[in-house]
């Protein structure tokens, strides 16, 4: 089982490198190839770098790279990462800014095209499959996307809606710079943004998981340890084997289904998962603060008779 659980964790951070280094490229892209040379806006703070950047250069002749205010605009906002999505989000996060301001320095800015509305839509979707995988993975791109996840996770309202209305400060400012139809295909590129994360994301989503697995006893202390529900076990028989055993039945938020999938494939590779989306849930179904304060009064305790122990 150790070695399993090595293998799986091993390979969830390779995985989390390969979409760090890939949000970065495809962030560079959209942003040097369709966005800048169109005058349209990306969302969050590389929308805000990018206005700063043409704001210096048109007013005071000073030419500073997108890449660079990307960087120096999310140093303040690790903060509140750290502090409400913890270290490890706050890590991956933070390097996934890094790649994203290296390639945009790195990539040189070309014009693929002067339509102004495909620039819009392929920069906008370019920005959200990146940020999407992101989200999905446990981190986030920095910038916004760290103030809209924290709200989300607390409220449990749409991650890309959430993005979109505190993007309107940019649209307003796009208008008012450069010119109103600059404003409009910023709308275009902010709303494909977000309806490609929410798509790629959908941690609002409920989803009710039915776990097989001849070791269901395991993967029930592994899935207590790991994800913060409820669950029920509902005796079973297999229709072939006429083996007994529990089905174990979870309804958990789709942004917790990596976690779940992680915990049962550490004790058995082998096991059976069936997920169905739930359309609603009623009765104790706990937010972010409320699985908070249970891990910390759980900790509080295991380090209470830890103590006693000694």
């Amino acid at each position: 089982m150790k070695k399993n659980k090595n293998w799986i964790l091993q390979n969830e951070v390779f995985m989390k490198l390969v979409v760090i280094v890939a949000t970065g490229l495809l962030s560079a892209v959209s942003l040097n190839m369709f966005l800048i040379p169109a005058n349209v806006f990306s969302a969050g703070l590389n929308g805000i770098a990018q206005l700063v950047s043409s704001v210096l250069e048109m007013y005071v002749g000073m030419s500073l790279n997108t890449g660079l205010l990307i960087f120096l605009l999310n140093i303040p906002v690790f903060i509140l990462s750290w502090l409400k999505l913890g270290k490890s989000a706050t890590v991956f996060s933070f390097l996934t800014v890094i790649s994203m301001s290296v390639a945009t320095m790195v990539i040189p800015q070309y014009v693929v095209t002067t339509n102004p509305l495909m620039n819009a839509i392929v920069g906008g979707v370019l920005v959200g499959v990146g940020a999407g995988f992101c989200l999905k993975l446990g981190f986030t791109t920095g910038g916004l996307d760290i103030i809209a996840l924290v709200i989300a996770k607390t409220t449990g309202k749409s991650v890309g809606n959430m993005m979109f209305s505190m993007n309107l400060l940019i649209i307003l400012l796009a208008g008012t710079i450069f010119s109103w139809e600059s404003a409009l295909y910023t709308i275009i590129s902010i709303y494909c943004l977000t309806q490609v994360i929410d798509t790629i994301h959908t941690g609002s989503q409920k989803v009710t998981a039915f776990i097989i697995s001849s070791k269901s006893g395991e993967v029930v202390e592994e899935l207590k340890t790991t994800v913060t529900r409820g669950m029920t076990l509902l005796p079973s028989k297999g229709g072939f084997s006429n083996q007994e055993s529990s089905v174990i039945m979870m309804v958990v938020s789709r942004y917790e289904l990596f976690d779940l999938e992680k915990a049962v494939y550490t004790v058995d590779p082998n096991a059976f998962i069936n997920i169905v989306p739930t359309q609603t849930v009623m009765g104790a179904y706990w937010n972010e603060d409320q699985q908070r304060a249970y891990l910390k009064e759980k900790a509080a305790q295991a380090q209470a008779l830890s103590q006693e122990m000694h």
